[in-house]
């Protein structure tokens, strides 16, 4: 199992980090919504659940709840800023179509 960012994702992510002292991490997950099925979440992770696995990348620790390790590993996370537009972006391997705007995805 694997989950990863890139340097400038990790750089994103410590900012994040670094507004909230007690976030215990990136929160990253994924649920049911879009045209092709699912959607990534990214949020700050206030509590570590008794089911999360934690991992770690470029310094940050990355908390995913057991139920989307199917869907979420070996995905790379990156970070991405193209004109007004900037977030992260997902590489994951587990993804077998996405739709049109890139939203959302099936496995």
């Amino acid at each position: 199992m694997s989950i990863t960012l890139t340097e400038k994702a990790a750089h994103r992510a410590l900012a994040y980090l670094a507004k909230k002292k007690e976030a215990q991490g990136l929160r990253l997950g994924v649920r049911n919504t879009g045209c092709s099925g699912y959607m990534y979440m990214v949020g700050l992770a206030d509590q570590v659940n008794p089911d999360d696995r934690i991992f770690e990348s470029q310094g940050v620790k990355i908390v995913v709840s057991a139920k989307n390790l199917p869907y979420l590993d070996g995905i790379e996370l990156d970070y991405t800023k193209e004109g007004l537009n900037e977030g992260f972006r997902f590489r994951n391997p587990n993804v077998k179509e996405s739709c049109g705007c890139g939203e959302s995805f099936s496995v």
